[in-house]
């Protein structure tokens, strides 16, 4: 194989991580479509393997490719750079559709719901209980994930440990909490427009946290192993970005959905 190219593009090598993916998918799909049928979790849990491995193999040859083999070059870089942009702005219009559903449900309440917001029978949360928490502890995170970035560029490499352990941290501590107010809630996603954009709104921001957190997490397993450098660390710019749009999606969540909203 010639390894040394007369352009600074990445040609990627064959890979059976995007065909084990697809299965892993497909099968996950099938697996929830099984368990909400018939309360059988088999191809589930088989299904969460699949994409677990597959995952896992994929980030390894990726970090392989750019940390080792230095095949991502300043162009290549580039690009990820508004790969990841762009995926931002999408997810950005994801959540605009919840917010829009709420937002045409809250202002102008319909008769089915009694004219008024929140609607008759719904006990909304007290915005200045846990949810309050959990804003100062996602803006807390988003402190620390910029004192472990400006660490990594000022090659602190116990500072970058501390501010990507502590940041890690605070994103389970988050899902824990709003895990607890799920079993404390005194309304369920079948209860109207309130409850089905209230649930849809939260608990796909939930998942981004989860998500960001498995994003952290494998940026502090690279930089124990010294994956990253001052001028060499994507992978971890990318995870602080998709972070801070985490935090900045919950401040929307919070002062619309839980304090306005009620």
């Amino acid at each position: 194989m010639n390894l040394h190219n007369n352009h600074p593009y990445h040609l990627v090598d064959y890979s059976p991580w995007p065909l084990t993916s697809a299965i892993g998918v497909m099968t996950l799909v099938t697996g929830l479509v099984k368990w909400f049928h018939n309360f059988n979790m088999n191809l589930l849990i088989l299904g969460y393997i699949i994409v677990l491995l597959s995952m896992y193999q994929w980030w390894r040859d990726i970090c392989r490719e750019g940390t080792f083999q230095g095949k991502h070059t300043l162009l290549v870089s580039n690009g990820l750079r508004w790969g990841m942009i762009l995926f931002i702005v999408s997810e950005i219009f994801f959540f605009i559709s919840f917010f829009w559903a709420f937002f045409h449900s809250s202002l102008a309440p319909t008769i089915e719901i009694g004219l008024i917001w929140p609607p008759m029978s719904i006990t909304p949360f007290n915005p200045f209980q846990i949810p309050l928490l959990n804003t100062i502890i996602l803006i807390s995170s988003g402190i620390t994930v910029t004192w472990a970035h400006h660490s990594l560029m000022e090659n602190n490499y116990t500072q970058t440990s501390q501010g990507l352990f502590f940041t890690v941290l605070l994103g389970i501590y988050f899902t824990i909490l709003q895990a607890y107010e799920y079993i404390e809630a005194p309304f369920t996603i079948a209860d109207s427009i309130y409850g089905s954009t209230f649930f849809m709104a939260t608990g796909f921001h939930g998942l981004h946290v989860i998500i960001g957190t498995i994003f952290l997490l494998t940026c502090l397993i690279r930089h124990y192993n010294n994956h990253f450098s001052n001028n060499h660390h994507f992978g971890f710019e990318a995870a602080a970005w998709y972070w801070h749009f985490v935090d900045v999606v919950w401040l929307f969540l919070y002062i619309s959905i839980y304090w306005w909203g009620n």
